[in-house]
């Protein structure tokens, strides 16, 4: 899912970028506010969880390729906020170092993957989980979290590529980014994710979160913030 350079027009990426950079400006004094500063260690391990699961990028039919991205686990752990800052520290580094993702679609991968991804898990997690401390409901929240919001992910980034032939032509009307329209880029973008690196996201989650919920449920930033039920 990380976009390259050439593949986003400035009337994309740059709107992009500017909200991504408010929502991290709202996330840092979220974070403030609600991680202690002896947890701030964690938000560096998830960074680095993050960064690593990305890297394993598997090549895909029709030149594409997918990967899990962390920030569902991170946000359910965690919380959103933190996971804003997590993830976003890790495409940073991908796009700046490593060359993983587009300099100019810096701000596009941050929202995509960074921002609407652990929003939507975490509203996910909580619409399924609600207050309940069941084990195997936590854990199936877990993994519809992790599946779903990499799979509507997908679909956005899906549809910043199938937009471009409409915003940005050329005056022989040849697209002057990405060529390929929404009925293409949409299925190209969903159809892996939905039969395969959704399911790695959502397995990912749900078992990491199964042994905080047995070991350290504590640790569950949903229910640390919010009252219990059995």
């Amino acid at each position: 899912m990380h976009i390259p350079d050439g593949y986003l027009s400035p009337q994309t990426y740059l709107p992009l970028f500017g909200v991504f950079i408010g929502a991290i400006a709202v996330a840092v004094k979220k974070v403030k506010k609600e991680v202690p500063a002896r947890n701030i260690p964690y938000l560096g391990m998830a960074a680095a969880f993050s960064f690593i699961i990305m890297m394993f990028n598997l090549p895909v039919p029709g030149g594409s390729s997918g990967h899990a991205v962390g920030s569902a686990l991170i946000a359910i752990l965690f919380g959103p906020w933190a996971a804003m800052i997590s993830v976003s520290v890790a495409l940073v580094i991908q796009a700046l170092i490593f060359g993983d993702g587009g300099i100019t679609a810096i701000g596009a991968n941050c929202f995509n993957m960074a921002v609407f991804m652990p929003l939507i898990a975490w509203f996910i997690f909580r619409l399924i989980c609600g207050k309940s401390r069941a084990p195997r409901r936590i854990v199936v929240a877990a993994f519809f979290a992790g599946y779903l919001s990499l799979v509507l992910s997908a679909i956005l980034t899906g549809v910043e590529f199938g937009i471009q032939p409409l915003i940005a032509s050329g005056a022989d009307g040849r697209a002057l980014y990405c060529p390929y329209d929404l009925k293409i880029a949409i299925p190209a973008m969903a159809v892996e994710h939905l039969l395969l690196f959704g399911i790695v996201e959502g397995v990912i989650t749900a078992l990491i979160v199964q042994y905080f919920v047995r070991q350290h449920q504590i640790m569950i930033y949903a229910f640390r913030t919010t009252g219990t039920d059995e």
